[in-house]
């Protein structure tokens, strides 16, 4: 009976998620309500909020349910290479719907609403900027980035011209604009000649 029961309370959050997603791609975040949420997904609105205290925070759990290429760092060897395949992929999954503009909607909320600004930086951001941190961290310890070269400066130098682009200018970030930022931070970035 209790597996019955789990099954139903996995499949009506499923569904409301679901219906979250599908109208916000419809109507726009600015314009979801929790009722028409439990109105698509075809529960009442307390099955809603038993789940989730806020809109934000059933937003940013839909969100999270789409599915992303594996956006891990790879370590050919080549540094410079396996950030623009992280970068490019990354960048070509905002690119287009569903995620560009719900991932923006997203962003949006977290600015005025400290849960779902919490929740984004531990779930999504946080992990994604360990796992790039530790990829440059390992190019640093094999030698192909200058010793005393600051790692958290690097990342932000790399990821704030893309989040400037698709959160600000909205101007288009193509993969000629990626490799430009690669080369403007990785010339400040390789080691040095040693001098006599």
């Amino acid at each position: 009976m209790t597996d019955r029961r789990a099954s139903r309370n996995d499949n009506r959050s499923e569904a409301i998620m679901r219906a979250a997603l599908d109208l916000a791609l419809e109507v726009g975040y600015a314009k979801l309500s929790i009722e028409a949420v439990a109105t698509r997904a075809g529960v009442g609105k307390h099955t809603v909020y038993r789940r989730w205290p806020s809109r934000g925070l059933l937003f940013l759990d839909s969100v999270l349910t789409l599915s992303t290429e594996d956006l891990s760092h790879p370590n050919t060897g080549d540094v410079v290479a396996d950030l623009r395949e992280v970068i490019t992929k990354a960048v070509d999954l905002l690119d287009q719907p569903p995620w560009g503009p719900l991932y923006r909607a997203l962003i949006g909320e977290a600015q005025h609403d400290p849960e779902v600004a919490t929740a984004l930086n531990r779930r999504f951001i946080e992990p994604q900027t360990a796992d790039t941190l530790a990829r440059l961290k390992a190019a640093k310890e094999q030698g192909e980035l200058a010793p005393d070269f600051d790692l958290d400066l690097a990342f932000d130098v790399l990821s704030g011209p893309l989040y400037y682009r698709l959160l600000i200018t909205q101007q288009p970030i193509t993969h000629d604009y990626i490799d430009r930022v690669l080369r403007a931070v990785f010339a400040g970035m390789s080691p040095r000649a040693q001098t006599r």
